[in-house]
Order: C-alpha cells, then sequence, then structure tokens
C-alpha cells in the first residue's frame, strides 16, 4: 500500500503548520517547505489523506519554476531529496518522509496579497459577476457568460487569509495596501508567469483558467515568486477538447471530493463544518488519480513514485 504523509516531523524549527504544508526554519536565509498529503475542501481539512498529492504539489511547482528560468527570480534552491540532505545532513533519517515532497527554499518577507490572473471568468469571481455584474466591486462588461475568456486577463489580487476565504480586493486597494512601485511590480511579474504558463499548458491541451502567485522580498531586496505555482491547488485547470463557455467545466483537481461533499450536505449528512464526514476510498483514490494526471498531461511524464512508497511519518 502507498505510504502518505500526514504531519511531519524533522528536526528543524516548526515556522508554522498550514492546511497542506509544513514550513521549517533552516537558518536566516533558507526555508523547508513540506507538503503533506492533507486535503481540504469548504476550508475544512478532511481525516483522511490523499496519497501523492504533497508530491504532485511539490514537483509540479518545482518542474514549473525550471521552465521560467530568467522570466521571474523565484524561491526555490533545490526539490531533491538527495541534494537536501547532502546540504542538512541531520535530515537523513526523515529521507522517507521528505522524498518528492519537501522544496529547500530562499527565506523572504512575504507580501500579504495573493496575485490572482484571472484568464476565464469562473468561481468567485462569476458568483459575484452573476449577482452585480463586477469583480472586487469594480464592473466588467455587461453580458458575459460563467467561463467566458478573458482578453486580455485581469490581474485580481486577493486578501491572503489563515482561515476561511481570500477576498477579492481591486487594484487600488492593493496600491493603498502595498503602494504603487510594489503593486505594479508584482502585476507585472504575476502577468508573465500566468502567460508563460497559459501558453505551455495549451500546447499539453490543458486551459489555466485563474491562478493565483505569492512573492516575498528576500534579505537582498530581490522580489521572489514562492510557494506553490500553477498546481491544481492554486490553479483552476480544464481540459481543453470539453471547454464550452456558457457553463461550469471540468476540473484537474479535487473535484471528486467536491462532488462527493456536495452530496453529502444536500443530503443533510454534512453541515459545511468540521469534523467532516469520513471518505470513501473510491473518492480518495479518484482524487489522488485527478492530481497525477495533471501533473503527467503538464509535464509529460508520470510521476516519479518510486521513491514515495515506504513507511513514512
Amino acid at each position: 500500500m502507498t505510504s502518505v504523509l500526514s504531519d511531519s516531523a524533522i528536526p528543524l524549527p516548526l515556522l508554522r503548520r498550514g492546511k497542506v504544508r509544513d514550513v521549517y526554519v533552516v537558518d536566516d536565509e533558507r526555508l523547508l517547505l513540506v507538503a503533506s498529503d492533507r486535503v481540504s475542501a469548504f476550508d475544512v481539512v478532511m481525516n483522511e489523506r490523499v496519497p501523492f498529492k504533497g508530491a504532485v504539489l511539490t514537483q509540479l511547482t518545482a518542474w514549473w519554476l525550471r521552465q521560467f528560468g530568467a522570466l521571474v527570480p523565484h524561491h526555490m534552491i533545490s526539490a531533491d531529496v538527495d541534494e537536501i540532505v547532502g546540504l542538512l545532513p541531520a535530515l537523513a533519517p526523515h529521507r522517507a518522509a521528505l522524498a518528492g515532497r519537501a522544496m529547500l527554499c530562499i527565506r523572504t518577507t512575504v507580501y500579504p496579497v495573493e496575485c490572482v490572473v484571472r484568464g476565464y471568468l469562473s468561481g468567485s469571481a462569476w458568483k459575484e459577476y452573476a449577482a452585480h455584474g463586477t469583480l472586487a466591486g469594480e464592473a466588467l462588461p455587461p453580458g458575459l457568460v460563467e467561463s467566458d475568456r478573458f482578453d486580455p486577463p485581469r490581474f485580481s489580487p486577493a486578501t491572503k487569509a489563515e482561515t476561511g476565504h481570500d477576498e477579492n480586493i481591486s487594484v487600488a486597494d492593493m496600491r493603498r495596501q502595498l503602494g504603487v512601485d510594489v503593486t505594479a511590480s508584482l502585476e507585472t511579474m504575476s502577468r508573465l508567469v500566468y502567460a508563460r504558463g497559459r501558453d505551455l499548458a495549451a500546447s499539453r491541451g490543458i486551459i489555466i483558467a485563474d491562478t493565483k502567485f505569492e512573492f516575498g522580498r528576500d534579505r537582498a531586496g530581490t522580489v521572489r515568486l514562492i510557494d506553490e505555482v500553477l498546481t491544481p491547488d492554486s490553479s483552476r485547470f480544464w481540459p481543453a477538447d470539453s471547454y464550452t463557455p456558457g457553463r461550469s467545466q471540468p476540473s484537474f483537481d479535487k473535484q471528486p471530493l467536491r462532488d462527493y461533499l456536495d452530496g453529502e450536505r444536500r443530503a443533510g449528512r454534512w453541515n459545511g463544518e468540521a469534523p467532516p464526514p469520513p471518505l470513501p476510498s473510491e473518492v480518495v483514490d479518484a482524487t489522488s488519480l485527478r492530481y497525477r494526471d495533471a501533473f503527467q498531461r503538464i509535464t509529460g511524464a508520470p510521476l516519479s513514485t518510486h521513491d514515495l512508497s515506504s513507511p513514512s511519518q
């Protein structure tokens, strides 16, 4: 049976434990990010774990960052467990838990805004538009339908929420919070990365409908792209061959999980809050498959799992 990682425990100071990632302090200039196989939906973390999910998030992010090269500075030092253990020998006993899931990164001071780029009208943007004709309170053209393409894509920042949903804000709000120059720089970098990712994914038959980026400033003052990048957790991936405006689209993410939970709520068996209902094994397996399918379609190769089947924490 494939092992999963629930909560990592390694000999480094734990900075924070998020819904999915555990962040450890290496020193003043480096962090170690460990993506667990925890999964959340509707802001509730499930009791079950999704095999390979953490590895997909980490390795897909690493693959994207390698594609971007000189496009924008980023925080990745290495996502190869042998390189990481070589640099941090004290982690050698934890190699099995870290394999595929860990990324050694440059430490930054994080800007407290999610930089969202929307290529299509979906999700919270569609809900607001359908109700009010606006996005973050700003008017959009009339007559749009769900999943319509934005041309050009829209830069649509959001507040970063530790719990609950992020909240869409206007670019003017972002300028007031971060300043004109920083806002302009983050928007430019976000658009560059989205455009490169959108074009590459399109060549693989995938539409990146929208995505969110995070940025931070390192000790030398360099602004870097951080955290996960263009993954099923941070982006909406649609199969291009079935795209049809005017409806929601199938997606390469935790849709099987959301569909199941929606059914439990409609049936009155779950109120949408913690604790979550138990997940059938077929829902867990379908969700795991969806993540791995996204990885293979985008990178052109299956996720390497030979290091991910030994016992872990």
